[in-house]
């Protein structure tokens, strides 16, 4: 049987583990050649290892699939360039992106460290930023070229980028950049022939297992939506931020104007006041952040 992603490559960050080796098995299963990239690092950054994207590339081989290893650090300009090199080089072609990598060094705001905020907003943001980067220099110039690109590119934000979460700081703060950078990669993208969504997903990994204790779904349960996007079957959609869960995929729906109150004049700080009260009585109560009561 023909998968949906037949003949296509995809690179996956992020890939050893998790959701990302859900993507990258799930990917697989559906036809499409795989390049598997993981530093290998502990669930706080520290370290690496070769282990986890060789084990992941070995499943896929061993159930019939094409996949390569990539260890290069994709928050790093030549670790990303060489991501993209490595699909190019390997099957000869790229077609989709999934921006996966992260790890966590959760502390509240008062107790978080410098170091440890640099390390979360650089993996998880400039993580996404890179490789997209140079993915786009690619299919730009095959655009150019004349050559017909139908490209693809998921990013992973997540419910604390969309809402924030209580000692995630940094995570969120990054998430929610990911989001900004999705909508502007989609916009300016979009000519190419590339269409650049976002996904926040939910399920227990290595990540979530003990900040969020109560999630039991499988990593398995999100890839089925990634794989849809990193199709060819998605086209049209671009530009989107879903929830995924098991069994549940919400359309999530972003910043929209609300209520507004227009003066003749200038207002006085007063009388800002008394509007935007006046105003939040109108408007919808914000979603709860995550870790609070």
């Amino acid at each position: 049987m023909t998968g949906i992603c037949e003949n296509r490559v995809v690179a996956v960050t992020g890939a050893g583990r998790g959701l990302g080796r859900a993507h990258a098995l799930a990917f697989a299963a559906e036809g499409a050649k795989v390049v598997v990239n993981d530093l290998g690092a502990a669930l706080d950054g520290a370290g690496s290892s070769a282990a986890p994207a060789d084990g992941v590339v070995a499943e896929i081989r061993a159930r019939g699939g094409d996949a390569v290893a990539h260890g290069g650090d994709i928050a790093t300009a030549s670790g990303a360039a060489s991501l993209i090199a490595t699909a190019l080089e390997t099957f000869g072609r790229l077609d989709t992106l999934v921006s996966n990598a992260g790890f966590l060094r959760d502390r509240m705001l008062v107790n978080l460290a410098d170091d440890d905020w640099d390390a979360v907003v650089r993996v998880h943001l400039r993580g996404c930023f890179l490789p997209l980067k140079h993915a786009a220099a690619h299919w730009r110039a095959e655009a150019k070229a004349g050559r017909a690109v139908s490209a693809r590119v998921v990013n992973t934000t997540s419910g604390a980028g969309l809402l924030g979460s209580v000692g995630q700081g940094g995570y969120a703060a990054a998430k929610a950049g990911i989001v900004g950078l999705t909508l502007t990669a989609s916009a300016e993208l979009a000519r190419y022939g590339v269409q650049v969504n976002a996904i926040a997903p939910a399920a227990r990994t290595r990540m979530t297992e003990e900040t969020f204790a109560g999630l039991t779904a499988p990593p398995e349960d999100v890839s089925p939506l990634v794989v849809w996007l990193g199709s060819a079957g998605s086209t049209g959609v671009t530009g989107r931020v879903f929830e995924a869960e098991a069994g549940r995929i919400t359309v999530m729906e972003g910043w929209h104007a609300g209520p507004t109150a227009t003066s003749p004049s200038r207002w006085t700080p007063a009388e800002a006041g008394t509007a935007t009260r006046t105003l939040l009585t109108r408007s919808r109560t914000p979603s709860r952040v995550y870790g609070t009561a």
